[in-house]
């Protein structure tokens, strides 16, 4: 018997070959899986690679982890830390006033410390990250699931996408999928040390299963929204105006 997931992903298939991807399109908006940027020149394709990836990763697939051994002599990284008055001074001050703020659809909107994300339960992993200008690098990462944050404030039934804040102009989301993710970690140590500054210090997202510009460097801030439509221009991510896919499941 054929499976409910197998059954759409097929039809996803078929649609986009026999009648176009607008048709694919029209068949993932059936279940929920249109993605922010759809209405973009390469929208019906960005709707069915999204589609398809998370009809394919319904069960959480892991992202390969590697052996101490096989981590990166060099970490390449990409752009300076934000030149904002607030993050220079937090810098300044080792982020001793540095809170990560929770807020949005979550029962108890919340704020943690640097410290108190460290009495949280640990996660590492040593994984492989990929960046769309064709460089890539593994590194091991130690820092909180961000599940284990969501259910510390009360993550509401209504949210279905968390808007990451940080420091510069790099805003982004994600869905739940990738939040709640085993792997998704918000990220404060690199290496067996503190994050480096300019990895996202003192705290960045890493997402295991997308390209770097998604594991958002020098979080501030984390809001749970069930809808991106009024959150910036409705894409997504500030990175889209600028030719960025809101996905970039690899």
């Amino acid at each position: 018997m054929i499976s409910r997931r197998r059954l759409i992903t097929t039809g996803l298939t078929a649609a986009a070959g026999a009648s176009g991807l607008a048709v694919a399109a029209r068949l993932a908006a059936q279940y929920g899986l249109i993605p922010p940027d759809h209405g973009g020149l390469y929208g019906a394709g960005e709707t069915l690679t999204y589609a398809a990836h998370r009809l394919l990763t319904l069960h959480q697939p892991l992202a390969r982890e590697f052996d101490r051994s096989q981590i990166s002599r060099v970490a390449p990284v990409n752009g300076g830390p934000p030149d904002s008055d607030d993050y220079q001074r937090l810098l300044r001050r080792s982020f001793a006033e540095w809170r990560l703020e929770v807020d949005g659809l979550v029962a108890r909107p919340s704020s943690f410390s640097l410290a108190e994300l460290k009495r949280l339960p640990m996660r590492s992993h040593i994984t492989h990250q990929a960046c769309e200008e064709g460089w890539s690098f593994i590194a091991e990462w130690t820092g909180v699931p961000l599940s284990e944050i969501l259910a510390r404030v009360g993550l509401s039934p209504r949210a279905r996408f968390i808007v990451l804040y940080p420091f510069d102009d790099f805003w982004d989301s994600i869905d739940l999928a990738d939040a709640l993710h085993p792997q998704t970690l918000v990220a404060y140590g690199m290496n067996g040390r503190e994050l480096p500054t300019g990895h996202g210090a003192p705290v960045r997202l890493r997402v295991t299963r997308q390209l770097g510009y998604k594991s958002v460097k020098y979080l501030s801030r984390l809001t749970a929204v069930e809808t991106l439509a009024e959150v910036g221009d409705g894409q997504g991510a500030g990175a889209v105006a600028f030719g960025y896919s809101w996905y970039a499941g690899i």
